[in-house]
């Protein structure tokens, strides 16, 4: 996909859908014209948005083994070399979800070093506006981004301690990492980041030549992102994009720069967003915060409907069905609906769904990839026969497969709402979603009234 436009500012590729739109949005509202793909986009997908800024790939590697993740990103980074961005960023969970075994940061470190010509990988996790903080490459997680919860070290975290692939154990980002990649892991810490800009190019390279093949940045506050992002954009330079990791602190600490050098001015007008009801939801996450979510919407306004992991196996058509039957009506009665999967990590199903595994009924490859994709069928069923305005889909690892399965090809922010998870427009040619608003909730986004915000309309 070779690109003609030689101005674009950034391309990433994010290892789930949330993150992704969580990154469009920073880049959105610095001003930056972003459009977020689902595959790597062709030059004729690319023509239909000219004088873009800045494109993103919607990636599902978070819940891949090595191989795939290696495969995938071999192709999907080579993509993005062609359209020649001054930055590329591999954009990862702000909580920094991955082992080995899944969902590898290290391997797609290891991919990425073959591909573009890095002194050393800058990695930055800390998002001090989503309440991620890294200080001496610990990482602490506030509980539920665009709340007001407590924050915890990433080991000690409620919600991480229990997530169902990835859980967290350990909080030094350099010994998780070390666990992935066999690449030798510098930090520029909390104290060095109050230096000034020469002091801390000093650093860098005084780090690069003891052998720091990939280089941690601590932060805590959010105007030291500006000063992360002067770093970013000097160590780019004209002849070979600067290949980046972490979570969208890499957009927000880049569009600060950007913005105070003028780059990009900013986005103050917003399409206004009216209440739209019904709302329909999908919901693929284990969250115990979407469970409260599910729980307060569910006293307000919500008709919940629960999926049976039956629906899984190969004699799942009736229940698919069952299913579609049961969201038609309820919409066609112009009631908000959520179609959920789980409601927390003590949901019976889990055990259910882990006994279908170990009796050979359900394959353990991909459970994410078998609920997104029933998820997926019965919302695009259900949505042939009513249409409505206004779409969420909730949970970082099931919700590429239902986007895929419901024929998105693209989408752009059109307004924020809840840090994190902007109202989005699909684009999906030939789809009874085309052209509606979308929004994808990560599992650690919002307060409890998450969905009534959705449904209201309400700027954040």
């Amino acid at each position: 996909m070779e690109s003609k436009n030689n101005n674009l500012l950034l391309g990433f590729y994010g290892d789930d859908l949330t993150g992704s739109t969580d990154a469009l949005e920073f880049l959105s509202y610095a001003g930056a014209k972003a459009m977020l793909f689902f595959t790597p986009p062709s030059q004729k997908q690319l023509n239909k948005y000219p004088s873009l800024d800045a494109v993103g790939i919607a990636g599902m590697t978070r819940s891949m083994p090595p191989k795939a993740i290696e495969k995938t990103l071999q192709s999907a980074f080579e993509s993005l070399k062609t359209i020649h961005p001054k930055h590329i960023h591999y954009k990862v969970c702000s909580t920094f979800d991955s082992s080995p075994t899944v969902g590898s940061i290290g391997k797609a470190i290891d991919v990425a070093t073959k591909i573009f010509n890095n002194p050393f990988i800058p990695l930055l996790v800390a998002a001090p506006h989503l309440g991620r903080y890294c200080t001496f490459g610990n990482l602490f997680a506030r509980m539920g981004i665009g709340s007001q919860g407590e924050i915890y070290r990433l080991d000690r975290h409620p919600s991480m301690q229990n997530h169902p692939s990835t859980p967290a154990n350990e909080s030094d980002l350099k010994l998780h990492l070390g666990k992935q990649t066999k690449k030798s892991i510098g930090l520029l810490n909390i104290l060095d980041i109050e230096q000034d800009f020469e002091e801390n190019i000093e650093q860098l390279n005084k780090l690069q030549q003891k052998g720091s093949e990939i280089i941690l940045m601590d932060a805590l506050y959010e105007y030291q992102m500006e000063r992360i992002g002067h770093l970013l954009d000097y160590l780019a330079t004209n002849n070979s994009p600067l290949f980046s990791v972490g979570s969208s602190g890499i957009e927000k600490a880049l569009t600060d720069y950007w913005r105070k050098k003028r780059k990009l001015t900013g986005c103050t007008h917003w399409e206004k967003l009216e209440k739209k009801e019904p709302v329909l939801v999908l919901s693929g996450s284990c969250s115990p915060i979407t469970s409260n979510q599910i729980e307060w919407a569910t006293a307000h306004n919500f008709y919940e409907i629960s999926i049976n992991p039956k629906i899984l196996t190969t004699k799942s058509r009736t229940l698919k069905e069952t299913y579609t039957n049961k969201i038609v009506t309820l919409l066609k009665e112009g009631k908000n609906v959520i179609l959920h999967t789980c409601r927390g990590p003590k949901d019976s199903r889990l055990r259910e769904t882990n006994s279908m595994i170990k009796s050979g009924e359900l394959e353990d490859s991909d459970i994410a990839f078998s609920f997104g994709n029933a998820l997926g069928q019965v919302a695009k069923s259900a949505l042939e026969q009513i249409s409505i305005d206004r779409l969420v889909i909730a949970g970082g690892d099931t919700s590429g497969h239902v986007a895929r399965v419901l024929g998105i090809e693209s989408i752009e922010m059109i307004a924020p709402l809840v840090k994190g998870a902007p109202i989005c427009k699909a684009h999906a040619p030939n789809s009874p979603v085309d052209g509606i608003e979308i929004n994808f909730k990560g599992g650690q986004v919002g307060d409890k009234n998450y969905f009534e915000i959705i449904s209201q309309g309400q700027i954040k």
